[in-house]
């Protein structure tokens, strides 16, 4: 393909293909590399952080390629909460691939440092989960190592990407220029490369000022500058150890932090750079800061927040009477992770009593009070642990919480697993359960007896008579026909035969004729049958079948 039909983006199209063409970070390719061909007797993932365009992402393509795996490259922000990340990315580490790659398929995170928020909650217990059971190499990416959490980065290797020096983004340059078959100014180029920070927006620059012609010139690049936002260390180095202070306030407006912000993370470092009456100096300035700043929230008037950005960096800057040396790493405030851990452990308890007061029918306040405190004192056994995580399906922080313990210690992971693998046995005790009652009865299985749950005693109950019962055509029983014979006085024909079991024979139940009425011979008078007295109606229920309950009956 040649550069005339070519069409692609020029980063796309020079992205480097192998590690040996990744430029200006040496170590960090060397301990890629290193990683690579250990893998699976250290840590199954690597971090590779720095700022945009140092190499990070073409470094883990050109991995890919040098070892000839295969790879799936996956973006943080897209794939951000659990069930996602669980259902992409976790098959992806431990599934393996087809012939001729290896064996291994390398998992590609970017922007791993771009989960947080509610929305992102569990993203992160997530991905520390795909890379504990990962049987794949994994790699996260991203710009700031320390926005993700600790246990995120303890549970990976970590390689920092620095930023490119501009002599070698211009070497990069002239390669662009001589294969597009460009005339361009030496001084142009290097002017794009210190202008940028990174290389990918150098070569972004070269291709906007080479659209529509043949040559690049200095007139061509200086018509704008690329707006480089700046970051809180670079601005802390600039409030500490700058020359003018007017450049170090310039610096705060390119910040995305507002000077509710800034001031703790002056606040913060100020003992780190400065001593003895530097430090009271400073910390005086930053006391009139925050004066200014409590008058902006009484009054509302924002227009205060110039004088309190100018008291906490200029201010803070001119306190400076001597010259300090070393390094010193700047950190952000204190009291924002003691927030963001006290946060999270109320979200963890509210889970927690959520879970309980649906299972005990109550309040989650009332959970959260009465028996969380009964939580805790029975997981002090593990058994008891085991069986109460698996019936309210807790996560590995809420078992955690209970214990007292970190997320990452064994204890929790040991009673996470056994949890999980109990609620998968009662899931197939439940299904063999709902197989088994899925039969139907009158289709016994081959070697099963044919009998009917009601067969037995069934026979025992049959009354004597139908043992020699007779069937008529229609399958009822015949009952036995009785003789009839003639009255001696030629009156009705009276029926002889057998009686009905447990029927007296009709000569005993009646008494003579003679022993009741008048003389032998006369008939006897026919008494007319009494007519029975009627039963009155039963008096119906006031409630019928339909309405009763259980407090009926």
């Amino acid at each position: 393909m040649t550069a005339d039909n070519d069409t692609r983006d020029w980063t796309e199209k020079y992205r480097p293909v192998s590690l040996a063409d990744i430029v200006g970070n040496d170590a960090a390719v060397k301990a890629l590399r290193q990683w690579a061909e250990t893998f699976g007797t250290g840590k199954k993932a690597v971090i590779l952080y720095g700022g945009p365009g140092v190499g990070k992402t073409s470094a883990a393509l050109a991995l890919a390629h040098d070892m000839g795996w295969d790879y799936i490259e996956l973006n943080a922000s897209d794939v951000r909460t659990k069930d996602a990340i669980n259902r992409i990315a976790g098959p992806a580490a431990m599934a393996g691939t087809f012939e001729g790659t290896g064996g291994r398929r390398l998992v590609i995170l970017d922007e791993a440092d771009n989960l947080h928020g509610n929305y992102d909650r569990g993203g992160e217990a997530a991905i520390i989960n795909v890379i504990r059971n990962a049987s794949q190499p994994v790699i996260l990416i991203a710009n700031d190592m320390y926005a993700m959490s600790k246990p995120l980065r303890e549970s990976a290797l970590q390689i920092q990407f620095r930023a490119i020096l501009s002599t070698s983004v211009a070497k990069v340059l002239r390669k662009v220029c001589a294969n597009e078959g460009l005339k361009c100014d030496p001084e142009a180029l290097m002017k794009i490369a210190e202008r940028t920070n990174d290389l990918r927006s150098a070569i972004n620059d070269l291709q906007a000022a080479a659209q529509g012609s043949g040559q690049v010139t200095v007139a061509d690049v200086s018509t704008g500058d690329r707006d480089v936002p700046e970051t809180i260390f670079k601005v802390m180095g600039m409030i500490f150890r700058g020359k003018n202070m007017r450049e170090a306030l310039n610096a705060t407006y390119g910040l995305d932090e507002n000077p509710e912000d800034l001031i703790g993370w002056v606040d913060e470092n100020l003992p780190r750079e400065y001593q003895d009456d530097d430090l009271e100096r400073g910390f005086e300035a930053l006391s009139r800061a925050d004066v200014y700043l409590g008058r902006t929230r009484r009054r509302q008037d924002y227009g205060m927040w110039r004088y309190a950005g100018f008291m906490m960096v200029c201010g803070v800057n001119r306190a400076r009477r001597r010259h300090y040396g070393g390094f010193s790493r700047y950190s952000p405030p204190t009291y924002w992770q003691k927030l963001g851990r006290a946060k999270s452990t109320r979200v963890t308890r509210d889970s927690i009593a959520a879970k309980v007061g649906k299972a005990c029918h109550c309040s989650k306040a009332e959970a959260r009070s009465t028996y969380l405190p009964l939580l805790r004192f029975l997981f002090d056994k593990d058994e008891y642990a085991i069986r109460l995580s698996a019936q309210l399906k807790l996560e590995e922080d809420e078992i955690a919480f209970l214990l007292d313990a970190k997320k990452a210690s064994k204890k929790v992971g040991e009673i996470y697993k056994k949890s999980r693998a109990l609620i998968e046995e009662e899931i197939e005790e439940e299904i063999d359960l709902f197989a088994r009652f899925g039969k139907r009865p009158g289709k016994p299985e081959a070697g099963e007896p044919r009998e009917s749950l009601f067969m037995a005693g069934e026979e025992e109950e049959k009354p004597s008579r139908e043992k020699s019962a007779k069937l008529d055509a229609f399958g009822e029983i015949e009952k036995p026909k009785r003789k009839r014979r003639k009255a001696p006085d030629g009156g009705a024909p009276i029926e002889d035969g057998p009686e009905e079991p447990g029927e007296a024979p009709m000569a005993a139940a009646m008494p003579a004729a003679t022993e009741s009425f008048g003389p032998a011979g006369a008939p006897a008078p026919q008494e007319s049958p009494l007519p029975e007295p009627e039963k009155p109606p039963a008096a119906e229920d006031k409630c019928s079948k339909k309405q009763r309950t259980l407090f009926d009956f």
